[in-house]
């Protein structure tokens, strides 16, 4: 049975932008819905230019009510019923019990050869640290911060001349590459991780 997929995101949705692109021939699953937290977020217009049906859901009535905000969100999600949900860029912290409801069905994407690096600025901490590697991490939503299974991993050289722009660009390429790859396998069911190197 094709899986429904809901993708989240707050800007530009580039990740969304490969995940859509993806889902077609015998993908196994199909986008249903872009939900953006964000009116202004680039992403929407993609979405809709794509045939994808999107929803907005404005954070800031609820006025850091997150459990009012998510409540807006479940109901923005009803009517396209879907079975997964793709973080891709959606800048607001779900609470426990959100992620809970979804728990095996939601995937995030950051930024960092996670465990390492969990949180903002991972590019910037690798050049700090003095890393030779960096990249991308897939895995599924826990409640706890950029956690949980590990569904895959693409990995980039730092080179000597890197700053953290040129090595933020280095490593969204290799996010376009594996976040399709992770999906289309974990929506046939296979939950082992993957692994990318440049």
């Amino acid at each position: 049975m094709t899986k429904r997929v809901a993708v989240f995101i707050s800007g530009g949705g580039s990740n969304m932008v490969k995940l859509l692109d993806s889902m077609t021939g015998d993908h196994p699953a199909r986008a249903c819905v872009v939900l953006s937290n964000n009116p202004r977020a680039g992403g929407l217009a993609l979405a809709e230019d794509r045939g994808v049906p999107t929803e907005i859901v404005r954070h800031q009535p609820f006025d850091g009510d997150r459990t009012a905000f998510e409540h807006a969100i479940l109901g923005a999600l009803a009517p396209h019923a879907p079975d997964l949900i793709c973080l891709a860029g959606f800048m607001r912290k779900l609470t426990a019990d959100f992620v809970d409801l979804w728990r095996g069905r939601m995937l995030n994407i950051h930024p960092s050869l996670l465990p390492k690096y969990k949180g903002l600025h991972t590019h910037e901490r690798v050049l700090a640290a003095g890393d030779t590697e960096h990249g991308c991490t897939v895995h599924e939503v826990t409640p706890r911060l950029d956690d949980g299974p590990i569904l895959g991993q693409a990995r980039v050289p730092v080179l000597p001349q890197d700053t953290a722009a040129s090595l933020a660009a280095r490593v969204l390429r290799q996010e376009h590459l594996l976040y399709p790859q992770v999906l289309r396998r974990f929506a046939g069911g296979d939950h082992t991780p993957l692994y990318l190197k440049t």
